[in-house]
């Protein structure tokens, strides 16, 4: 007869392998509607000839970047909040573009997306539970010259992408139904719950967040325009995407992991881009890209910024295209400007943290 604690014993790796292949699928599922999400509408934009528009689509498409491997009545809630938040923020900066908002307008939206999207995200348990893509979003959309005429146009290209990226990301439901009795143990561990905190408004982390990335993102922002830079928002975005979300530990290695991981990055992209590859090509390396990006993010974050850089960049030069190098250049500089921001915050808050615990 064999012993209860050896049969335990031999029991315990099998569920851990299980549990191993588990993640394993759940990671490349997520990967792979994440490019598949941003591959159809750009191919359809393609097909059509208004890749121009790919940013709108781009971004709508980040809505499957939400609810990563969150159980479907939870990730039904944080998909929606995250879709409806991003075309929120979309419609905001094509507005502004249409308008030609002046530069203290659009600073003043860059604050209130700051702030909706940090406390949103608080109260409805998103991951990432940073304002990174809304940022993102909408900085690149609000400097986009934009005709009035095509406001409503563009608008729905966002809609559509938005909309067919959460289709795709609660469409796991069907195909767990339907595999789950063949292969149970890939398909059961959706164990990530959102949490929502309805009283997250009134939390002081959140709002200390908020003033570190406000302060930070709008100290970024002034000395890339001061000193000529071609893309401003990308010192901007690196400091949102530096700063930890309320509640986490301030982390010197995420600034640094960002400065090398984009710097290489930028190395790799210029082998991408340097040859002028045709559009089906930039298609396939955006699309390529997000899939690297979603495996290795939440593995290693310098890691994933080597698909991250030419997948941002890759898409600003499919809608706006300027010299490769010059574009480069800018991502590198700015990107360490930002950076350098952010780690300058994050020490401060180290150093304050420091001296309450020793007093």
């Amino acid at each position: 007869m064999t012993p209860v604690g050896a049969s335990r014993a031999t029991a315990r790796p099998k569920t851990v392998n299980q549990w191993a292949r588990s993640l394993s699928a759940i990671q490349y599922e997520v990967a792979a509607r994440a490019a598949l999400a941003i591959a159809v509408p750009l191919t359809v934009l393609a097909l059509t000839g208004y890749l121009d528009w790919a940013a709108y689509a781009a971004f709508g498409s980040m809505t499957a970047l939400f609810g990563r491997n969150e159980p479907y009545r939870v990730r039904l809630r944080t998909v929606s909040v995250a879709g409806v938040l991003m075309l929120v923020f979309i419609s905001v900066g094509l507005l502004l573009a249409m308008i030609e908002a002046p530069l203290l307008v659009l600073t003043i939206g860059l604050v209130v997306v700051i702030t909706v999207g940090i406390l949103v995200a608080s109260t409805a348990g998103l991951f990432p539970a940073t304002p990174l893509f809304f940022v993102f979003g909408y900085a690149v959309i609000a400097q986009l010259p934009t005709p009035g005429s095509e406001f409503w146009s563009r608008l729905l290209v966002a809609v559509a992408a938005a909309a067919f990226a959460w289709l795709l990301t609660m469409s796991g439901w069907l195909l767990r139904r339907a595999a789950g009795q063949r292969e149970p143990h890939l398909y059961k561990n959706l164990v990530h719950g959102a949490l929502v905190r309805p009283h997250a408004i009134r939390d002081a982390r959140v709002w200390i967040t908020i003033a570190h990335n406000v302060v930070g993102a709008v100290a970024a922002g002034a000395i890339a325009i001061g000193v000529g830079a071609g893309h401003p928002y990308w010192a901007v975005v690196s400091v949102v995407a530096v700063l930890p979300p309320p509640g986490a530990a301030h982390s010197v290695s995420r600034a640094v992991h960002r400065m090398l991981g984009t710097t290489a990055g930028v190395g790799m992209t210029a082998l991408l881009l340097l040859p002028d590859p045709p559009i089906v090509v930039l298609i396939l390396i955006i699309v390529l890209c997000q899939f690297g990006a979603e495996i290795l993010i939440g593995r290693h974050y310098g890691a994933a910024l080597l698909f991250v850089t030419p997948l941002a960049l890759t898409v600003v030069h499919l809608v706006s295209p300027v010299p490769v190098p010059e574009l480069l250049v800018d991502r590198v500089l700015e990107t360490v400007l930002g950076s350098v921001i952010a780690l300058v915050i994050v020490l401060l808050v180290r150093a304050r943290a420091r001296s309450k615990t020793e007093h």
